[in-house]
């Protein structure tokens, strides 16, 4: 009834949102600047409250304040994400399964004393003892808590034997059920998504078990850097939004397509920024899933401010496309110095939507979720995207704002898609660095699992001229070693190999062509 009285107060005029993207500004920017900076005020769901499931990513608890699913509320959900438990995790071993080719390890942990967060706790851990290989320590010096909640703690150490800093992510593990954070962590390597080093189980002296996710450490955050431009009264520089939305969606792009992993999270607490090298990484897989079509999900998934309509209607078969409802929410707030939908509640977030982008038509509704059958919403047009932002913003950002931020999941733009848009344009120019004169961070270094089922023209748009001529230049390399090595000494060819092969024409070399020149020239 609430939501129903302001959108019809909304539609009369009676409430101007002319002036303001969300409407009753004052109010709502005191509420967004409470929950950002996280005054906790004991919510009982867990997903309104601050739960930091990756951690590291965070300073203190309190800056997770806008919410995230616990990883005990999707476990209780979606008891069908997990598998029971072999009998080696009773033991407290667990078999490292990353890749086929990976040797197999055994991870036995041990806790000195106490419960291994307090500064200066060592916590040491036994790895290997496969094949005959004798068993390695590793030990950690917990350092400083950086994020705690209802799934657990987070906290800074540093690796003993190397110096490493790492974080060190603890949760506590129900002995019945796999982990699924950790099953998809095992399965991650790539440049813009946080990696895992190492993982193990510790107990306390209640006989609890806990799983001990060791990650790499990333000192700042897209949320951290956008607050400091905000009390500096200054707007992210637009070079800084390219680079991350950019890196953002290339993450997406290998999550949604190379692994088949929805994150259901995205929000900037949960991307993780160097701040010299500006290489951004995606943390915080513990709501996290593998979403199969005809199986139901829980719709009660993902930051309040950050989810998708869809979710909102109570969609249980949604797609990858709530990710990127969520990184067009983190665009519009890097662009504007603050959320764009700052609902105070799940119902009110849709209130919060439908100011900007009017109410949903029938079919649209009927998009995001086909069982929805109330249609009683107040005829609420939509603002123009170009009033929503300042009139310096390069137009560019307000298209791909416009693309990502759809009520129809189906017609949001795909991760890479959203690479190739001109708005990353600029980070393609051979001449692009760094405010300080840096290079970029690795951008264009796409494998092919990353480009597959991608078009010609869309492979065009995603790299840049200058990398295809590199990427000719390396591949005539390889073609040489690989020719000169079978050749043992040379002749010839390797006078042929001097000529440069273009890149298109590089592409149409193929293994026999290579047999049918050796045949030649040794004839």
């Amino acid at each position: 009834m609430n939501m129903m009285r302001r959108l019809k107060s909304i539609a009369s005029g009676r409430t101007s949102i002319s002036s303001d993207p969300r409407g009753d500004s004052n109010t709502k920017r005191a509420k967004v600047d409470q929950e950002t900076e996280g005054k906790v005020r004991g919510a009982t769901n867990p997903i309104e409250r601050g739960d930091v499931s990756q951690g590291h990513h965070m300073e203190t608890t309190e800056e997770n304040a806008v919410g995230t699913s616990s990883v005990s509320t999707v476990a209780r959900t979606e008891k069908s994400g997990y598998d029971q438990l072999p009998k080696e995790l009773h033991e407290m071993r667990i078999k490292d399964d990353k890749g086929n080719n990976q040797k197999e390890k055994d991870i036995v942990a041990t806790i000195v004393s106490g419960n291994g967060t307090e500064t200066g706790q060592i916590i040491t851990t036994a790895i290997g003892g496969q094949d005959g290989q004798p068993k390695q320590t590793i030990s950690y010096m917990a350092e400083r808590v950086v994020g705690t909640g209802s799934f657990g703690v987070v906290f800074q150490a540093k690796c003993l034997e190397t110096g490493e800093q790492v974080a060190i992510k603890k949760v506590l593990q129900d002995k019945r059920y796999k982990n699924r954070e950790l099953q998809i962590v095992r399965m991650l390597d790539h440049p813009n998504v946080v990696q895992l080093k190492h993982c193990f189980f510790s107990t306390t002296n209640k006989d609890e078990l806990y799983l001990n996710l060791v990650l790499e450490y990333v000192p700042e955050t897209v949320y951290k850097v956008s607050k400091h431009c905000m009390r500096m009264h200054q707007h992210v520089p637009i070079i800084n939004v390219q680079l991350y939305m950019y890196q953002i969606c290339r993450a997406l792009n290998y999550l949604h397509r190379v692994v088949g992993v929805c994150h259901r999270d995205i929000k900037p607490q949960n991307l993780l920024v160097n701040p010299q090298t500006h290489q951004l990484k995606i943390c915080d897989f513990g709501s996290a899933k593998m979403l199969v079509p005809g199986e139901p999900n829980i719709s009660y998934i993902c930051s309040r401010y950050y989810r998708a309509p869809e979710l909102i209607f109570g969609a249980t078969e949604y797609t990858n496309a709530i990710d990127m409802w969520s990184a067009g929410c983190v665009l519009a707030e890097l662009l504007l110095g603050q959320p764009l939908f700052p609902g105070e509640s799940g119902v009110d977030q849709l209130v919060e939507i439908i100011k900007i982008l009017g109410t949903p038509t029938r079919e649209e509704i009927k998009c995001m979720n086909p069982n929805y059958t109330e249609f009683k919403f107040p005829q609420i047009k939509a603002r123009p995207w170009h009033k929503v932002f300042h009139k310096r913003m390069p137009p560019e950002a307000v298209d791909l704002v416009s693309r990502l931020l759809q009520y129809s999941p189906n017609l949001r733009c795909t991760a890479l898609e959203a690479c190739a848009h001109p708005f990353f344009d600029d980070l393609r120019d051979p001449n692009a660095c760094l405010p300080n004169g840096r290079s970029l961070p690795p951008l264009f270094n796409f494998t092919a699992q990353e480009l597959g089922g991608a078009s010609a023209e869309l492979r065009h748009r995603l790299i840049p001229e200058h990398r295809r001529v590199s990427v000719a230049e390396l591949a005539q390399e390889w073609l040489a070693s690989q020719i000169l090595g079978c050749l043992s000494g040379g002749s010839s060819l390797v006078q042929l190999l001097k000529c440069s092969l273009s890149f298109d024409e590089l592409k149409q070399v193929q293994p026999q062509d290579i047999q049918t020149s050796l045949s030649i020239s040794s004839n």
